[in-house]
């Protein structure tokens, strides 16, 4: 159970940035490097250390221009599934799990952090531009839960599934956003099927 909370806060790290969990993950949690981190093991631990440290650099720079953070999550949003399951995969094969456990785990690492980058994505077209210090909050808790899952895997597991809630509740909370752009002869019709099938019809403001 604590490997699985433990895969879990690595894996909704990943969700957050892509390339600083495995940068954490090579530095504090593997004992060599990057030696049970898929992909990442096939290559030299020097090229790794070089592209990892440029990409976290990038994304912590980037992330807060307006520009940057536009290619930043198209690269976030394609890639989040990816080191998710190797999150999960990494903390299946350190703690030598079962293989079918270790398909779980990479399995719903990468669900998780496609889920939690969706709903960045989502948030940041809705303000069409995040603030500095959401940005901020994001670094400190990427950083967070690659830490709570060395130390404290039962916390680092239970703020991963607090922030799937929060994703739950944010989709509520754009569908509530969508029928209120409706004009009010729309609204009146809400809560007919063919409305329910088409929640963007009458919408005032763009995406």
């Amino acid at each position: 159970m604590i490997e699985v909370l433990a895969a879990l806060s690595l894996s909704a790290a990943a969700g957050v940035r892509i390339a600083l969990p495995l940068l954490l993950i090579g530095l504090l949690y593997s004992d060599n490097f990057w030696a049970n981190v898929p992909i990442l093991s096939q290559f030299s631990p020097q090229l790794v250390l070089g592209v990892l440290v440029s990409w976290s650099l990038i994304e912590l720079l980037l992330s807060k221009e307006p520009v940057g953070q536009r290619f930043l999550q198209i690269i976030q949003l394609l890639f989040s599934p990816i080191v998710g399951a190797i999150a999960g995969i990494t903390v299946a094969v350190t703690t030598e799990l079962e293989v079918w456990l270790t398909f779980v785990l990479a399995i719903v690492g990468g669900l998780l952090a496609l889920v939690l980058q969706l709903v960045q994505v989502g948030w940041s077209y809705r303000l069409q531009r995040m603030p500095l210090w959401v940005i901020f909050l994001q670094d400190f808790v990427c950083v967070s839960l690659v830490l709570f899952a060395l130390d404290a895997p039962r916390q680092g597991g239970l703020i991963a599934l607090l922030l799937l809630w929060l994703a739950i509740r944010s989709s509520k909370e754009w569908q509530r956003w969508y029928e209120d752009q409706a004009s009010p002869g729309d609204r009146s019709t809400e809560r007919t099927a063919s409305h329910r099938r088409s929640p963007r019809r009458g919408k005032q403001d763009p995406d």
